[in-house]
């Protein structure tokens, strides 16, 4: 009876021994481990991306507490003009910024309502669409053609408050403009371009007359035959500073009959 329980022994060693011995020579499950490692990695990625993305869009989102935000973009320019000054049909302004950007304007604004106009048209009917809060894309017509000029029409066509025309001699290839807002550009494919949109369109923080109207029905703008583009308004142009008209009526976003004082 004691061999036997001797050898009962031995066999139960030998079976702890050779459990351990698979445990040993087994390891640790390292490509487990990577694996829920290299999930975690991503998801982390893909969260951090995410929050980014987040952050980037509020940067450009008009709010109570950024009402502004075009401030985030390098290379804006900001200019205060008076706004409400109008000028006649037969009259043109010198101004001081090509493309202007703000300043004394025509009484008959152009059509904003996502126009891609074929042709340069004059500056005093292009001044007002920004008044109303467009942003108007000019582009060099040397400069800017094939997919770059499709690239910049996908941005503009069809889109409320928003126009865009050929500037010649423009010296840049791009020009973006809204009221008091002018950001010059290289390429088509540059971001800050849809930053500035973001920032800028309808934006009533930043233009004179939140909710003026872009349809050239209400102004009386031949939207077939626009007025034509003139590089040099000549020696009668009317001075950065002009006034106005005294007596005339102010702008109420409806179709104007004259000249107009600074109003709204």
């Amino acid at each position: 009876m004691a061999s036997g329980t001797k050898n009962k022994g031995k066999k139960g060693g030998g079976v702890k021994a050779a459990r351990a011995s698979v445990v040993a020579n087994k390891g640790k499950p390292w490509g487990t481990i990577l694996g829920v490692l290299a999930v975690l990695v991503v998801a982390g990625v893909v969260f951090t991306y995410a929050i980014l993305k987040v952050n980037a869009a509020k940067e450009f989102t008009v709010s109570e507490d950024n009402q502004d935000p075009s401030g985030n973009i390098p290379g804006v320019v900001k200019v205060t003009y008076a706004p409400g000054v109008h000028v006649a049909p037969a009259q043109r302004v010198a101004y001081d910024q090509k493309p202007p950007f703000g300043g004394p304007h025509d009484a008959i604004w152009a059509d904003c309502t996502g126009v891609v106009y074929p042709n340069a048209v004059r500056n005093e009917n292009m001044v007002h669409i920004l008044e109303h809060g467009a942003v108007w894309i000019a582009y060099n017509p040397d400069q800017v053609s094939g997919g770059a000029l499709d690239t910049l029409k996908s941005k503009v066509d069809g889109v409320p408050y928003m126009a865009m025309s050929p500037y010649p001699g423009l010296d840049k290839p791009i020009s973006l403009q809204s009221w008091g807002h002018q950001l010059k550009l290289d390429s088509a494919d540059d971001a800050r371009i849809d930053q500035f949109i973001k920032s800028l369109r309808a934006n009533n923080y930043q233009h004179p007359e939140p909710g003026g109207s872009c349809d050239s029905n209400q102004s009386g703008f031949n939207l077939a035959d626009p007025p034509p583009f003139v590089a040099d308004p000549g020696p009668d142009a009317l001075p950065m500073d002009y006034s106005g008209t005294a007596g005339t009526v102010p702008d109420t976003g409806m179709a104007p009959t004259s000249a107009a004082a600074p109003g709204q």
